[in-house]
C-alpha cells in the first residue's frame, strides 16, 4: 500500500490515526528545527510509531499517539 503523504496540519489527528489503523504509513512534511523534514507515522497492529529524523518514538496506546500528533503540530485542530 502506498504511503499517505501530507503536510503538517493538513489532516485531523482522527484522520491520521484512521489511516494508520487501515495499515497505511503516513509521511508528514513538517518544519523541524527550522528545516522542512519528513517523518513517518505508522501502526503495526499493536504499537504506534513516530519515526522522526532525530529519533523513533513508540506509543502503546492510541491516546498517547494522538497526544503526540497534536503536541508536535502534525494534525490540524478540529
Amino acid at each position: 500500500m502506498e504511503p499517505l503523504r501530507i503536510d503538517a496540519g493538513e489532516l485531523t489527528a482522527d484522520e491520521i490515526i484512521e489511516a494508520m489503523r487501515d495499515g497505511r504509513r503516513v509521511v508528514v512534511t513538517a518544519d523541524l528545527f527550522g528545516d522542512e523534514r519528513e517523518l513517518t507515522l505508522r501502526h503495526d497492529g499493536e504499537t504506534f510509531y513516530c519515526d522522526t529524523p532525530t529519533r523513533l518514538h513508540k506509543h502503546t496506546e492510541e491516546a498517547e499517539m494522538r497526544a503526540c500528533i497534536e503536541k508536535m503540530g502534525y494534525a490540524r485542530e478540529e
